[in-house]
């Protein structure tokens, strides 16, 4: 799994690509909730080159959205560019309640 993240005006463009399972969600968490707690509240995940995830990236997802929402004033993690099977295992496991979905990362990002 690689991560890049890209610092916008209102929120912070973190691109994932690979395979995200138990051997590294870990690492992914710690990514994100270090960009939440320093002060990136608001971030879009773009997906488009994420070939998998295991039940420990969905965690890391929810972990970042749980804290992203506590934060005062409450920020929020969305999700774009999901590539089809992931997008339905995203539906399947009910995350499409807690996260809002982009088909570009231009509108997610446009969405802050």
């Amino acid at each position: 799994m690689e991560i890049k993240v890209e610092i916008m005006k209102r929120c912070d463009l973190v691109s994932l690509s690979g395979m995200i399972d138990s051997a590294n969600a870990p690492d992914l968490e710690e990514e994100l909730l270090d960009l939440i707690e320093g002060g990136k509240k608001n971030l879009v995940l773009s997906m488009r080159e994420v070939t998998f995830i295991s039940s420990p990236g969905l965690k890391a997802l929810l972990a970042a959205q749980i804290r992203a929402r506590k934060k005062v004033p409450p920020g929020e993690v969305v999700l774009s560019e999901i590539p089809p099977n992931l997008k339905e295992v995203l539906e399947l496991v009910g995350l499409h309640h807690l996260f809002r979905f982009y088909e570009q990362d231009v509108e997610a990002v446009g969405s802050f």
